[in-house]
């Protein structure tokens, strides 16, 4: 028998008759990297000058950089469920914060191990349950303190307690989701990003897989709150002119000064001062040069296993963080500070796209996985969302989508029940409670300092906004769209329909 056709035929029965591989590379090895609530413009190479980035920004003069990069449910799992299942919010079934589904039918790590890789995971996974493999042949994860499956124990903790038995791992006092700043009060080799670091290079040293090319998820947990840097990071900081916070126009209603030590650590909302929040952003810019220095090592790690070149490496983020921009703070909102990330890809050698190339057209995190698909020699399955990256770079723009969907379901606050749509340069927003509309020109104002939705000069680009709207939620039936016009919801649905088996909420966020 053809052993061609052999291999095809294999390939279809175990990834579903909606995949047929056309050039099964056994060379280009996939290296995703990705941080927890890392902002867009926290970048040096996204035009930020305050942020020291040198690895990402070598390794988007290397590859490309994505301008418009979102991330469509700005929450840890909603998120990743989109990133794991190439999905949108409507599709994979999570319309805000929830637990992730036991099993989809599209899984990045299964849909790559049945395309011959050798599949592993470290870092921050935040799945459920929470040593659940999704396909990974192994995972070693840090999911930061949580603790939601019986007895369990994250292997970072588990590693941490190895190296300083009886030390609290939590020394430094600040909560998962607090917005206040301090140093590591610990070794520096202890902290969770040196951890996620190493633990990568370790397994990129030991591959010597000659039969498989390796698949491997680096997810870090910072920079995510805590805001916790050692001090020599810090230390680089110093003198740095740090942006203040954005404040628009429309957000009155928050302006109101708070003293920090007489409001919640974790507040959502709250105008703690521009000091406050300089020095927080500092911190947070400095944990941002702390997984930078990681990804350098890793990749240095790979250029010495002569697995660089061959090598599709993406850098990307589960959500942004407000950090203190128009009074709002972590995520969830449709803000730009929280639904725009950094996106960079380096491609493998056999494409020549020219190097530090900059691309402005709308990319999400669905459309990772149909790229890695798609490199692996395999084709996409017509019923995901997302699209392969791919065709931006071979000059397939106009087949590419117009508008890139966001939303969340209620959190922190009743009226943050939303939708959105944006290319980059537009960007309306849609409140279901309320039916209130945001309407921002973000190639003239970037950091939406003004709602133009009431401008009178801009009510054509509001009718024709809320039209799209129209066209992306009437696949939900009457509750989202009755009779050509937007409805108002009385109530908030967290899973779709398209929710593969009903999990209940987690709490915090």
């Amino acid at each position: 028998m053809n052993t061609q056709l052999l291999l095809k035929g294999s390939l279809a029965t175990l990834v579903g008759a909606s995949i047929f591989p056309h050039q099964l590379s056994a060379q280009t090895h996939i290296i995703l990297i990705v941080s927890d609530q890392h902002r867009g413009d926290a970048l040096n190479c996204m035009g930020n000058p305050a942020v020291i980035s040198p690895s990402i920004d070598a390794l988007a003069k290397d590859g490309t950089l994505f301008l418009n990069g979102y991330s469509s449910a700005p929450s840890s799992t909603p998120a990743r469920a989109g990133l794991l299942t190439g999905c949108s919010p409507w599709h994979h079934g999570m319309l805000g914060y929830g637990r992730i589904g036991n099993g989809y039918k599209h899984e990045m790590p299964q849909m790559l191990s049945d395309l011959n890789y050798y599949t592993f995971g470290i870092g921050k996974m935040h799945w459920y349950p929470q040593k659940a493999l999704h396909g990974f042949q192994t995972v070693l994860v840090d999911e930061s303190g949580r603790s939601e499956s019986p007895d369990f124990i994250s292997d970072y903790r588990e590693w941490f307690q190895l190296q300083a038995p009886g030390v609290d791992p939590d020394a430094t006092g600040i909560g998962w989701n607090d917005h206040q700043a301090g140093l590591y009060k610990l070794d520096e080799r202890l902290h969770p990003t040196a951890w996620t670091g190493e633990t990568a290079c370790e397994l990129i040293r030991n591959y010597n897989n000659d039969q498989k090319p390796l698949f491997l998820k680096v997810s870090f947990a910072r920079p995510h709150s805590p805001y916790d840097p050692p001090q020599r990071l810090l230390d680089l900081y110093k003198n740095r002119d740090i942006p203040a916070p954005y404040i628009g126009e429309w957000c009155g209603e928050w302006a109101k000064p708070i003293d920090p030590t007489q409001a919640s650590k974790d507040a959502p909302f709250g105008n703690f001062g521009e000091e406050y929040v300089k020095n927080s952003r500092r911190h947070y810019y400095a944990n941002v040069t702390f997984i930078d220095e990681e990804i350098g090592k890793i990749i240095q790690t790979l250029k010495d296993k002569g697995m660089y070149d061959d090598a599709l490496i993406c850098y990307v983020s589960d959500h942004g963080d407000m950090m203190g921009d128009h009074h709002h703070w972590r995520k969830t909102y449709p803000y730009e500070g929280s639904v725009h990330i950094p996106y960079v890809v380096k491609w493998p050698a056999k494409y020549k796209f020219e190097k530090g190339t900059k691309l402005t057209q709308p990319v999400e995190l669905r459309d990772i996985l149909p790229t890695f698909l798609e490199v692996a020699g395999a084709s996409v399955p017509n019923d995901m969302n997302g699209a392969s990256l791919l065709s931006l770079m071979e000059g397939k723009t106009d087949s590419w989508r117009r508008y890139i969907d966001m939303e969340h379901a209620t959190c922190y606050s009743n009226d943050n029940y939303w939708c959105a749509l944006t290319d980059g340069k537009i960007k309306y927003v849609w409140r279901f409670h309320s039916g209130q509309e945001e309407l921002f020109d973000l190639a003239s104002d970037p950091h939406e300092l003004k709602n133009l939705s009431a401008s009178k000069k801009h009510q054509k680009k509001l009718i024709e906004m809320r039209a799209e709207m129209v066209k992306h939620l009437s696949e939900r039936g009457e509750e989202f769209v009755k009779d050509g016009k937007l409805v108002v919801r009385k109530t908030t649905m967290l899973y779709s329909p398209n929710f593969p088996k009903k999990a209940p909420a987690n709490k915090g966020i």
